[in-house]
């Protein structure tokens, strides 16, 4: 069952009445970005259109092309004086394909907004627009639209082009939509929201040969076996109750489907760890390659350990997560605003951005299908809300770093 789209206030009320008139205009914008959706680096539509927006709106400065296809607008408030305060959407999509059959179904059968960038990217507009009409702040906001987050690292490549480099920011936030909250509720956490998120590829090389003679050989699948079974131990047997972390293997592959009495040279596992502590990270990645090294030597073979540190924790700053649901509390009411949400598991590279800058990521709650789900679809209804709760904290903490 999915969680319910009837929202637990009334969303109109909850926004900014000029916000909340543009929901049609924004609705269309978003329903064009989803019918064309763009995956990875490579959004050159979709950040053409959006540097195209921010120039139509007023946005003082508009500059593409940073990290590839990312796009920054800049917003000077009644005056430039001040602190420069940050906003980041990311505006990729998946390589999956949709299932749904509303009228703006994905146009590409092999691609689809299924994690809600395009209503992210989106609501980043309405905010870019809504700054440009009023520029209630003293100071500069800056807007980033940020290509390849699903698994390209694209804050980390926007970030190594010197993003904050040419547009140094105090703070930054961001949000996500969240289908397991109902519309009009947002949560978040004064801590750690999401996992860093890490890959590793295990080469175990024995000694191949007929599999009618397997004590010539040196198996390197029946030490993969041993290893994946040892590897269930690393959290259980490493890593405090009080902690967390996973370990999982997704892909084992060796030898030949057709050759069935061939035992192979090699064997290759290919898994996923996620940890929140820096300590419990270095922890995980040590003793798995020690477990890995260790059985596959009792079956004579070796193990070697490619470890690819992906994604680092995301951690909400409490000087600013109190901030953004403070001001969600004004919008939606306390008892909607979930501060001691659980963390997740799950990968996030805004946390690149929040690690090098103090900052607060806050879900959204829109029900529906889940993300990653070929039914999902953005829920344009939290548009207005979603970019009010975005202008309202930027407005605020403006006035609060200025004194």
């Amino acid at each position: 069952m999915f969680v319910s789209q009837e929202p637990v206030v009334d969303l109109k009320k909850a926004s900014i009445p000029l916000i909340e008139s543009w929901k049609d205009e924004f609705r269309e914008i978003r329903q064009d970005f989803h019918r064309n959706p763009e995956i990875g680096l490579d959004t050159p539509r979709t950040s053409g259109k959006i540097a195209g927006f921010l120039r139509s709106y007023g946005v003082d400065e508009v500059h593409e092309n940073i990290g590839g296809c990312g796009v920054v607008g800049v917003v000077y408030g009644s005056s430039k004086e001040g602190p420069s305060l940050g906003v980041r959407a990311d505006i990729d999509a998946l390589p999956m394909k949709e299932m749904s059959d509303h009228d703006h179904v994905s146009c590409l059968g092999n691609r689809m907004h299924g994690c809600g960038h395009d209503g992210h990217g989106t609501t980043l507009l309405a905010v870019a627009k809504y700054f440009a009409q009023t520029r209630n702040f003293a100071g500069k906001a800056v807007l980033i639209f940020q290509p390849g987050e699903e698994g390209w690292s694209g804050a980390k490549v926007m970030m190594d082009d010197g993003l904050f480099e040419r547009f140094p920011v105090q703070e930054i936030y961001a949000y996500h939509t969240a289908s397991a909250l109902r519309p009009g509720e947002l949560a978040l956490n004064y801590g750690a929201m999401q996992a860093a998120a890490d890959a590793f590829t295990l080469t175990i090389t024995g000694k191949g040969g007929h599999g009618s003679r397997p004590e010539n050989c040196n198996d390197p699948i029946v030490a993969a076996a041993y290893i994946i079974t040892a590897l269930q131990t690393l959290v259980s047997r490493n890593v405090s109750p009080l902690d967390s972390a996973v370990v999982s293997c997704g892909s084992i592959h060796s030898g030949d489907p057709l050759a069935q009495s061939v035992i192979p040279n090699s064997c290759q596992i290919v898994g996923t760890t996620r940890t929140f502590k820096p300590e419990t990270r270095d922890l995980i990645e040590k003793r798995l390659k020690e477990v890995a090294e260790s059985t596959a030597a009792a079956f004579g073979c070796t193990a070697v350990l490619d470890y690819d540190r992906k994604y680092p924790p995301l951690i909400n700053s409490e000087e600013q997560a109190k901030p953004i649901a403070d001001v969600g509390a004004e919008l939606v009411g306390e008892e909607n605003v979930k501060r001691n949400y659980p963390r997740a598991t799950g990968g996030e590279d805004f946390a690149f951005m929040a690690g090098a800058v103090p900052g607060a990521y806050i879900r959204v709650g829109q029900g529906g299908a889940p993300a990653h789900n070929g039914y999902f679809d953005f829920n344009d209804e939290i548009i207005p809300l979603a970019a009010s709760l975005l202008v309202k904290t930027l407005e605020k903490r403006f006035k609060d770093l200025a004194g």
